[in-house]
């Protein structure tokens, strides 16, 4: 962009720089709330940039509104507060000024030095990239007091983020580190022989500026977007709503311990209907995944509806984080709070061994295979506690300094790698007593199976058909009893007996009467659901325990999973035979979930703090940090990282583009990220401004 003035852009630099001179040092701002934006694109209320650079700014923001299509407002104050933390200032400033998805929001606290980036995610920038632009491009010039440079390098940015080139921008490498030179002493003399002219100019210039249209994103013609995109933003969009529903129920269940059921009831609504959409979002997902080719029209249209449902799920837990946040006060309970959850991690801690000694117990019964799930959780949960006592103990430092809002994130972060710590030694316990159950019914129904095949050697067979299910079926029973010997797979003996069974049903089905098969089906419907739920329960666990790198294709695959159970379970009552297709369709989904979660587990890079984690294999369970970010406790996009989703179908960590609410969600809360400070998600929406970066300079 070319530094260049407008008229606009010259009455808005007289109408400051008389201002200026008129305040001079008395013009220092106290703490600020939430400001109003004027007219122009830049508020500078501290007074870090001259009015040249103030209208350089304006006329370069005005060419790169007509070259992108976006908007880009620039705040500086001395610090933030109503709220103090950078993200929720930013967001509720943009939001009070009704900036849209275009429209973008870089806010400074020159004093605190403190910033943050505001967009929204239904936006064309990915929350992935705006951390990348505070981290790359405004971070280092603001650290250099480069007030101006900062505002070039974002805007710069945000172009490059859509493809946009811009043609170098003001002289932002100029400035003396933002310093003005000269002060408001040199034009004393100006303001002393000409106060008359210099008013005139502001007059004409206070005219030209009520005129002024201020820029919206309205009317500005969206580029199409190719299907693949829509695919991408899709993906991105699954993943990170689900997140979003899976943090919002956790901080609902602390909640619901603390305040009780009534209390809780409208955010228990709220992710009612959160749920219904995505259960919608996931079985369109589901379609366009399966074997059946899609035009391109029905594929653009499944993207589209998947992100309207995901748009609607984030907007009515946003509409509620508000009052959730109101509802537990940890920043005026911080104390309190610190206390309760250093109590849970010292149980949580105390618990590991026990998990170490189940887990050496599946392994002295069970094959690697049968619990790789849970191989690495003791570790994982180390992980999740270490990262813990970090937030703990930053919390305490904060509470002892009066920083009630910097504990509550460390609080709030701690609090969740507990729970999930919880969770983590919980999946062993639960798939130990899967497993057991999963022996006896597999026992019993190599029972049933020899009985099938003796009742199928006595029946007519003028076709060979019974002869040759026979032998498959026996092949089947064969296999199962060999994954049913010491170190057994159970759950994997249960699928194998399942097909075996299906086999030897379809050929005597013919000869049995529409009462006995019903009785047959209901017989085997007990060992089905059984299977179905184990495999998604252990899903469940894994998929949660280690969301920050599982993406889109897992989660569709246990999210129909659990929809198919559902089903059998409705059924079971009156058609027993088809309760019995849709247990077997659960079980295959949810150990489909398993293997593309693995996958993702195992190319996850933590954003370059560490290696892969093997897919459970449990040979690097990384550092406190990496296992937050592996956990989903914090976000990978907020250390600028990337770690890979292989199935996930969309690029990087953070990649919430295509979608989102209207107000801050799920953001991030207060203070500044570094030097291991955690922005831990709370009830809200994935989207919408906030749940990401900023940060210190």
């Amino acid at each position: 962009m070319r530094a260049r003035w407008s008229l606009n852009a010259r009455a808005a630099a007289l109408g400051l720089f008389v201002t200026a001179l008129l305040l001079g040092p008395a013009a220092a701002a106290s703490a600020t709330a939430p400001v109003t934006l004027g007219t122009g694109y830049v508020l500078d209320d501290v007074g870090v940039l001259t009015s040249d650079e103030i209208s350089a700014a304006e006329a370069d923001l005005a060419e790169f509104r007509e070259e992108s299509g976006l908007d880009l407002w620039v705040v500086f104050v001395d610090e933030f507060t109503d709220p103090s933390s950078s993200a929720d200032w930013a967001n509720q400033t943009a939001l009070d000024n009704g900036l849209g998805p275009t429209q973008y929001l870089l806010a400074v606290a020159t004093e605190s030095r403190q910033f943050y980036l505001s967009g929204d995610s239904a936006g064309p920038v990915t929350d992935e990239h705006l951390g990348a632009i505070e981290q790359n491009a405004t971070q280092p010039a603001l650290a250099d007091d480069n007030w101006l440079g900062a505002i070039d390098a974002t805007a710069a940015g945000l172009g490059e983020a859509i493809g946009i080139t811009t043609d170098g921008g003001t002289d932002g490498g100029g400035t003396d580190g933002g310093a003005t030179s000269g002060g408001s002493s040199g034009f004393l003399p100006l303001l002393a022989v000409g106060a008359v002219v210099v008013a005139g100019f502001v007059l004409v210039g206070w005219v030209l500026l009520r005129k002024r249209k201020r820029p919206t994103g309205a009317g500005v013609e969206a580029p199409v977007v190719s299907t693949e995109e829509l695919e991408r933003q899709a993906s991105a969009a699954l993943v990170a709503t689900d997140d979003a529903i899976t943090t919002s129920t956790q901080e609902l269940g602390f909640a619901r311990a603390q305040f009780g059921d009534e209390a809780t009831a409208e955010f228990e609504d709220a992710l009612a209907r959160a749920r219904a959409a995505m259960t919608e979002a996931f079985g369109l997902q589901q379609s366009l995944d399966d074997e059946k080719p899609d035009t391109d029209a029905s594929a653009r249209a499944a993207y589209s509806r998947i992100l309207e449902l995901c748009a609607a799920a984030n907007a009515d837990l946003d509409a509620k984080a508000a009052a959730f946040d109101e509802l537990r006060q940890l920043e005026r309970n911080a104390p309190e709070a610190l206390v309760r959850v250093e109590d849970e991690r010292t149980k949580a801690a105390a618990a590991i061994e026990a998990a170490d000694a189940a887990l050496a117990t599946l392994g002295t019964r069970y094959a690697p295979e049968a619990f790789a799930t849970v191989a690495d959780n003791p570790d994982q949960a180390r992980a999740r506690l270490e990262f813990a006592t970090e937030q703990l103990a930053e919390a305490q430092r904060d509470v002892g300094a009066g920083r009630g809002g910097e504990a509550a994130i460390g609080i709030r972060a701690a609090e969740d790698a507990v729970d999930q710590a919880r969770l983590l030694e919980k999946a062993i316990d639960d798939l130990t007593t899967n497993l057991a159950e999963g022996e006896r019914q597999a026992a019993a129904l190599v029972s049933e199976l020899e009985t099938d095949l003796a009742t199928a050697a006595s029946l007519p067979d003028p076709d060979g058909r019974i002869a040759a299910a026979t032998l498959a079926t026996r092949r089947g029973l064969d296999e199962a009893r060999k994954l049913l010997v010491s170190p057994s797979r159970p759950l994997a003996a249960l699928e194998a007996l399942r097909a075996a069974n299906e086999q030897i049903d379809a050929v005597i089905a013919g000869v049995r009467d529409a009462q006995a098969r019903d009785e047959r089906a209901r017989q085997q419907l007990a060992q089905a659901m059984l299977q179905a739920q184990a495999q998604i329960s252990a899903a469940d666990d894994y998929i949660t325990s280690r969301r920050g790198a599982v993406g889109a294709t897992a989660r569709t695959r246990l999210a129909e999973a659990r929809a198919s159970l559902a089903g059998a379970q409705q059924l079971q009552a009156t058609d027993a035979a088809a309760a019995l297709g849709q247990a077997g369709r659960a079980a295959q989904l949810a150990a489909e979930a398993t293997s593309a979660a693995q996958r993702d587990v195992g190319a996850f890079d933590g954003g370059g703090l560490g290696g892969g984690f093997g897919g459970g294999s449990g040979s690097n369970s990384g550092s406190g940090m990496l296992g937050a970010m592996l956990g989903g406790v914090v976000l990978n996009s907020l250390l600028g990282g990337g770690g890979s989703r292989s199935s996930g179908g969309f690029g990087g960590l953070g990649g919430l583009g295509g979608f989102g609410g209207s107000s801050r969600g799920g953001s991030s809360r207060g203070g500044s990220f570094g030097g291991g400070r955690a922005r831990p998600a709370s009830f809200g929406g994935g989207g919408t401004r906030g749940r990401r970066g900023g940060g210190r300079f």
